[in-house]
């Protein structure tokens, strides 16, 4: 275990080191703990949180439960029934359980940026592979309007 941590913090310094939010472009950070996703809008220059958004609150609407659940079954997919959907060109995206929050936690991010005129960021994956809920939460928000 204590190597898997030693390999994050050498991803975070080497990803820090090269970007950095200023107040046009914030920088949009992500947080993975075993239960959460917060992702939130940092200016470094006065080292202020702009926005954060956690997904404790976010309940999923699940719709069209029975025909998502179909569709696993069909493909030969074991996993749980899924929780939110995105089409993504001509290909269907099924997200289950916390992908799903991620995914929202992006959406409601760059819904909030975009009140505060804040158009194009930079996104810090804060260490983590992008795969997964950090992948989800970039996918979110530009699915919602932030540019990067």
């Amino acid at each position: 275990m204590l190597e898997k941590q030693i390999k994050k913090q050498r991803r975070h310094k080497r990803v820090r080191a090269k970007i950095k939010g200023i107040a046009e472009c914030p920088r949009l950070c992500v947080f993975r703990s075993n239960k959460y996703t917060t992702a939130q809008l940092i200016d470094d220059e006065k080292a202020v949180t702009i926005v954060a958004v956690n997904d404790s609150k976010i309940k999923l609407k699940i719709k069209d439960k029975e025909k998502i659940d179909k569709k696993n079954k069909d493909e030969g997919d074991e996993r749980k029934p899924a929780s939110a959907k995105a089409t993504a060109g001509e290909e269907e995206i099924v997200r289950t359980g916390k992908v799903a929050k991620a995914y929202e936690v992006g959406k409601l991010i760059a819904e909030k940026a975009l009140e505060k005129k804040i158009k194009k960021v930079v996104f810090d994956r804060g260490g983590y592979k992008y795969h997964g809920r950090t992948k989800a939460v970039a996918e979110g928000a530009r699915d919602a309007g932030l540019e990067f």
